[in-house]
């Protein structure tokens, strides 16, 4: 165990005196600033003021003014039904409505895990490959380590830089959302949007759910990645697949969702967003726990076929 802890630092150590690493992670700062500034001081629609006493009255004004703008203006035909709707249901639920904070900032960056996935992909595409690429293999295969504890270190090296990118965003856009919006307390309650209409939840369960969802996709695609990199021994070939399946997956997923077949598919399975808030899932047949088996099967069959390919392959003439 000693040997590969010290393995796993040496990895971390590695993709730490990159540049590129730092170059992710300020991109990253970068984006979540730059978003809240728009937010904050760019007409973005989101409601930074609290309502008064007689907030009833305000969203009842509100309302009517929206209704009539609709009259007057086509396009918010489009956008204005949402809010009015919303307003409603705050009105017959007897619910003051919170200004917009600093948690359903952290939420909103829920989107940006896609982000995270490609960096990640990035990392896990080249971090086998380019041993190969080096010649510095053979130095790593001399050692009296097996080769599954390296390749494990390896892996688990990758698991931990996207907790590390994930862990950054999340302390990136609380103090973000913080310092420009505020905290409507510890765990506010916020009115979601669901398949079944609108509904109170805890904020903090609405972020878990949403990174958590996006999570699962980023492990599945840098797995992939890691896979590719292993097998072929090119980081190109492996971020371009990743990526372009990530991508494409769900559209492809579209084209042949009325086979039976294709809820075996990986991309059909990654989005656990589908058996939550009243969705339904995009395949008849499929439940979470038929997607959570497919992933599981996939993953098994990535990491396997990375371990054949490392373990069996002669290095002699790299």
């Amino acid at each position: 165990m000693n040997n590969f802890l010290k393995l796993v630092w040496n990895e971390q150590i590695k993709l730490y005196a990159k540049k590129s690493t730092w170059i992710m992670i300020a991109l990253i700062a970068a984006i979540v600033i730059g978003a809240g500034l728009l937010a904050k001081f760019m007409d973005s629609g989101i409601q930074t003021e609290e309502y008064g006493a007689d907030w009833q009255s305000e969203l009842q004004q509100e309302n009517a003014a929206l209704a009539k703008e609709m009259e007057e203006d086509e396009f918010a035909q489009f956008s204005n039904p949402f809010t009015i709707q919303k307003n409603e249901y705050y009105l017959e639920n007897d619910i003051k409505p919170l200004p917009y904070d600093g948690w359903e900032y952290v939420l909103e960056n829920a989107a940006l895990t896609s982000l995270l996935s490609l960096f990640t992909i990035i990392i896990a595409a080249g971090i086998v490959s380019n041993e190969f690429k080096w010649g510095t293999i053979k130095l790593l295969l001399i050692r009296p380590i097996s080769r599954s504890k390296i390749l494990l270190s390896k892996y688990v090296s990758v698991l931990l830089f996207a907790l590390m990118l994930l862990v950054s965003m999340l302390a990136a856009s609380w103090l973000v959302g913080a310092l420009l919006f505020g905290l409507n307390g510890a765990s506010p309650m916020i009115v979601q949007e669901t398949a079944a209409g609108f509904e109170q939840t805890s904020v903090l369960k609405e972020i878990l759910l949403g990174y958590g969802f996006g999570m699962v996709t980023l492990v599945m695609m840098a797995t992939f990645a890691f896979m590719i990199s292993t097998i072929f021994r090119s980081s190109g070939m492996a971020i371009g697949l990743a990526i372009f399946l990530m991508f494409a997956g769900n559209t492809l997923v579209m084209f042949v969702s009325q086979y039976s077949w294709s809820k075996y598919i990986l991309f059909a399975n990654t989005n656990l967003q589908q058996y939550f808030n009243g969705n339904e899932p995009i395949i008849e047949g499929m439940s979470l726990a038929f997607s959570l088996t497919v992933l599981a099967i996939y993953f098994a069959i990535f990491l396997a076929a990375a371990w054949t390919a490392f373990t069996k392959r002669d290095i002699a003439g790299n």
